[in-house]
């Protein structure tokens, strides 16, 4: 059973940083690109980061390339999302994703709120 748990989220002011960390289980976790998306409210779901298996690229969003980076950790079965000089409009749900054939899986999502 593929699972996808999130940590790290919270209250920042503008400016500060945030690490999310998504522990999985149930997948071979070294052989797959591993996503984060973010949805604001009333907005659509978006793709911010992925990290394929070694060998490949990472991709950001255009609006977040310079202050985030997506990092793996294959020992530990886990994915991280380190933002950095976070703005406002950086306020979402984020999530986790792995793509496995057809199926899409989602962890819970863990909220980030940039205020003053």
């Amino acid at each position: 059973q593929v699972q996808l748990v999130e940590s790290g989220g919270g209250l920042v002011q503008p400016g500060g940083s945030l690490r999310l960390s998504c522990a999985t289980s149930g997948f071979a976790f070294r052989s797959y690109t591993m996503n984060w998306y973010r949805q604001a409210p009333g907005k659509e779901r978006e793709l911010v980061a992925s990290i394929p298996s070694p060998g490949g690229t990472t991709n950001y969003a255009d609006s977040v390339k310079g202050r985030f980076t997506i990092s793996r950790d294959n020992a530990k079965n886990t994915v991280y999302l380190q933002m950095n000089s976070l703005k406002p409009e950086d306020t979402a749900v984020y999530y986790c994703n792995v793509r496995i054939n057809i199926y899409h899986y989602w962890g819970q999502g863990t909220q980030v709120t940039v205020s003053s």
